[in-house]
């Protein structure tokens, strides 16, 4: 079974494919100061039960990085790993001034987005950073659009402003809100749904000068479930996208 492992600037997302399926996923924090011992004793926990025979990982998080590839000599020895960075297949040409910028986990995204949806389409990743990575018919990356994400721009209002705080993020009954805590939920959740519609619409203008048809638009990333529903402009949502885009890569690789 291969174990997929992503890690985020906040979370790590682990999954486990037996083939094409995906058996279980796993979301915890990240923490850049783990060592490799520590990073094998929390998957190990996480993982027990099922054979591992193949690892697939990609990260933009360096110093994790660092501490997976001591893992991977210390404990994963035996098997086959792929560590998405310079050097590996994707099958995705980077049409951008310098691709040594862009993030693993965005080509990987890029790759599972055209799999499942083709192109032109339009991945957005709502996770410490909102991402917006564009797709072109042929699979190729093409750029996008990144944002601060909700959770970094919540935490920075309440320790900027004297008299807000910190809410819980649902979606509110009104765009009005009737006391602080509607109103600063209505202002994160139609906020940001807000941005990403005007975002992916300009997106998909430029597009459609070079393209026939309007983008897929896909959603996904930790924080994905609180937009999704409220914009207007995405199509999809696939919690695991990045993943599957893991597992494909593992497999160009084989």
């Amino acid at each position: 079974m291969l174990l997929t492992i992503d890690v985020g600037n906040t979370n790590t997302v682990l999954g486990i494919f037996d083939e094409s399926d995906l058996l279980r996923s796993w979301r915890v924090k990240t923490d850049p100061r783990s060592t490799a011992d520590e990073l094998w004793l929390q998957y190990k926990a996480l993982v027990e039960g099922y054979e591992i025979t193949g690892l697939a990982i990609c990260s933009t998080v360096p110093a994790t990085l660092r501490e997976l590839r001591h893992m991977i000599d210390d404990y994963f020895a035996e098997i086959r790993v792929t560590i998405v960075e310079p050097g590996i297949k994707t099958g995705v040409p980077l049409l951008v001034d310098n691709p040594k910028e862009i993030g693993a986990d965005r080509i990987v995204n890029t790759l599972a987005a055209h799999t499942l949806y083709g192109g032109p389409a339009i991945v957005v990743d709502f996770g410490t950073s909102t991402n917006l990575d564009v797709v072109s018919p042929k699979g190729e990356f093409l750029g996008g659009a990144l944002a601060p994400g909700i959770e970094i721009s919540v935490d920075a209002l309440a320790a900027r402003a004297a008299q807000l705080r910190k809410v819980e993020l649902v979606k509110p009954k009104n765009v009005i809100g009737k006391n602080t805590v509607e109103a600063l939920q209505s202002g994160t959740i139609f906020g940001f749904a807000g941005q990403v519609d005007g975002l992916v619409d300009r997106i998909t203008a430029e597009l459609l000068e070079t393209y026939s048809e309007k983008p897929h638009v896909i959603a996904t990333g930790g924080l994905a479930p609180l937009i999704f529903g409220v914009a207007e402009t995405i199509d999809h949502y696939e919690p695991d996208l990045t993943l599957i885009g893991l597992r494909l890569i593992h497999e160009r690789n084989a």
